[in-house]
């Protein structure tokens, strides 16, 4: 269980947040020196040099996304240049693609920064430059809202890369682009000219994900654990039924694979923040009971963001960095491994620093909003937040080798295929970067950042 720190404060952390955007700076320098974008996106390291791996098209916004916040935290035009002459070059052929379900990650982490930065105020563009990014998004959510499996209950899904019968837990973050595109007025038209209401298809999204990928201890399996994340629900496409829980990249499907969980956990909390600021007739707009009501909108995304993060807290070492399954097998070889720290040098099992990343942003930004609230349990899940980025932000996790690529080490992208590097004399992978672990440690650090200033950092500016 995690040793919660009740004495940190953003404040606290900014000496450890200066050196870490004075590594990454050189870091953003270094890896868009030395890559080849012919090579498609860059996605792990190996032996500290980014690498790229064929599945999905799912990081390249990580890598442009990482020069914007870089810029966003320092002010330095530099990072801008390159993070939107990137994305302006090498990034339309994610907004039209129709075969991931990744668009949060590739697109707001590109687009959708360039737009906020600009309603923020923190930037300067013509208002053709404005509209394009807007254009952007738009287009982002509702290609990502075409990827849809109807439910009979008249719930449904956007599936994964695996195809219609698969809901990822992961997909949650991407209806960030979906909601967003939203909020710009947009909708998704299909055969016949049908309109679909995607802050409609968001929350039927998040409905079932609520519904099939999270447990909530209510004895619906034998492991039925109380804020358990299953990675992928698979469902009979003829008749729209749920068949059972599956995996592809934990351990099994009755164990929660921890990057898998904190999609979630950081997917519910985004999406508090920005229901709460939609007017309660857009709700009422839809058409179904279930999701009509605001309160009970918020409710229920608070149920699951609550239950992923109590989850996370129990199951996790003290010190904030959870190993990459909690079913592992090679855990129980590690003794009383959830009653110290995590170990990222063992023999058995390797840990996923990308995991305790996400996971710390989407507990800070819950504590947040319980605390907007008056949620007395708010610092609870603040203060975790901040204990694991405390943890994060120091070595042996962040990289300080000028040579090495990655800014956060020991995170791991696909342990049952072992895709992920084993260095020599080790016995699991470690000392590896992962694009998406660099990026969303660089978003945790720029959240804290701005809250160290009374400031906060949403993933869109909407309301201009």
């Amino acid at each position: 269980m995690i040793n919660i720190d009740t004495s940190l404060s953003a404040a606290v952390l900014l000496p450890k947040l200066d050196q870490f955007f004075g590594l990454a700076a050189d870091k953003i320098r270094l890896l868009d020196s030395e890559w080849d974008t012919r090579q498609g996106s860059p996605v792990f390291t190996i032996d500290g040099k980014y690498a790229t791996r064929g599945w999905t098209e799912w990081t390249q916004g990580f890598q442009f996304g990482c020069a914007l916040l870089q810029f966003d935290s320092e002010d330095d035009e530099e990072f801008l240049d390159l993070g939107r002459q990137r994305t302006i070059d090498l990034m339309a052929p994610h907004l039209t693609h129709t075969g991931v379900h990744d668009h949060g990650f590739n697109n707001v982490s590109t687009y959708g920064n360039l737009l906020r930065l600009i309603n923020e105020g923190r930037i300067s563009a013509s208002e053709w430059e404005k509209r394009f990014y807007e254009l952007a998004i738009k287009v982002s959510g509702a290609v990502q809202a075409s990827r849809w499996t109807d439910l009979p209950d008249g719930l449904g899904y956007v599936y994964s890369f695996n195809g219609p019968h698969s809901l990822f837990a992961d997909t949650i973050r991407s209806m960030r682009a979906v909601v967003w595109s939203h909020s710009l007025g947009h909708v998704l038209q299909g055969e016949h000219d049908e309109v679909h209401n995607l802050l409609g298809r968001a929350l039927k999204h998040a409905e079932t994900t609520a519904r099939y990928n999270v447990y909530f201890g209510e004895g619906r399996d034998s492991y039925d654990e109380y804020g358990r994340v299953v990675h992928e629900s698979i469902f009979n496409i003829n008749d729209g039924q749920y068949r059972c829980p599956s995996t592809q990249q934990g351990y099994s499907p009755f164990t929660t694979w921890t990057r898998g969980q904190a999609w979630v956990l950081c997917g519910y909390p985004e999406q508090l923040e920005f229901m709460r600021d939609v007017p309660a007739s857009e709700f009422e707009a839809l058409d179904l009971s279930i999701l009509n009501d605001k309160t009970k909108v918020i409710d229920r995304l608070r149920q699951v963001a609550v239950a992923t993060a109590e989850h996370f807290i129990s199951e996790t070492p003290t010190d904030g960095i959870p190993y990459w399954d909690t079913g592992a097998p090679g855990l129980a070889r590690l003794g009383d491994y959830q009653n110290r720290p995590a170990e990222p040098y063992n023999d058995f099992e390797p840990v996923d620093s990308s995991a305790a990343a996400i996971s710390a942003q989407g507990l800070i930004r819950l504590g947040t909003f319980l605390a907007s609230m008056d949620d007395p349990n708010a610092s609870r899940y603040l203060q975790a937040g901040l204990t694991v980025a405390a943890r994060l932000f120091e070595e042996p996790y962040l990289s300080t080798d000028p040579e090495h690529h990655g800014l956060l080490l020991h995170s791991v992208y696909h342990r049952p295929n072992g895709w992920d590097n084993i260095p020599d004399g080790q016995s699991i992978p470690c000392n590896e970067s992962t694009m998406w672990g660099d990026y969303h440690a660089m978003e945790l650090a720029l959240l804290i950042k701005r809250m160290a200033s009374n400031g906060y950092h949403q993933f869109a500016s909407w309301r201009e």
